[in-house]
């Protein structure tokens, strides 16, 4: 019996060293292999002629911007203008209207 106690006892053990081993591999990890593959993209080939229109499409778009907001500015400033024009108007109409009744008739001279 002691025998079979002995026996059990080393089985147990060696079920323990086998369990042990295993968990200790799983933990680690088995070595994996990765397939890569980069998306490394090529652009496209351009003509000189394609360049060089591609490059005067960005000058006339820049253009145009510069364009677009010097006429803003323009417009503003119109219309400053048009409001201090209407002011001195209506001032000069007011100006006429109080010098009408201060004339002399030149006739009575």
């Amino acid at each position: 019996m002691k025998k079979n106690k002995n026996l059990l006892v080393a089985a147990a053990a060696l079920v323990c060293c086998i369990t042990l081993v295993w968990f200790s591999a799983s933990i680690r990890g088995d070595q994996k292999t990765y397939e890569l593959r980069p998306q490394i993209t090529v652009p496209e080939y351009k003509t000189d002629v394609a360049r060089i229109i591609d490059a005067y499409e960005r000058l006339m778009e820049r253009y145009m911007n510069l364009t677009e907001g010097n006429l803003t500015g323009i417009g503003a400033d119109l219309n400053a203008v048009t409001r201090k024009l209407d002011s001195m108007d209506a001032k000069l109409a007011e100006l006429s209207a109080r010098t009408e009744f201060l004339t002399i008739p030149s006739s009575s001279m």
